[in-house]
């Protein structure tokens, strides 16, 4: 059985200490619409991050 994941969308933004809270959440409560969401820090500005969507 192979679980596709597409990319729906990234978005580059400013990095805050408790962001990483928004993508626990969102994950935890739109995983029944098969949702996922990631966060990663951007390899070029230590000072952004960047958000991802996924549909799994």
């Amino acid at each position: 059985m192979e679980s596709k994941i597409e990319v729906i969308s990234t978005v580059k933004i400013q990095l805050s200490p408790d962001l990483y809270k928004v993508v626990d959440v969102l994950n935890r409560t739109l995983k029944e619409k098969d949702l996922m969401f990631g966060l990663a820090l951007d390899k070029e500005d230590q000072n952004k991050a960047v958000f991802s969507i996924y549909r799994t």
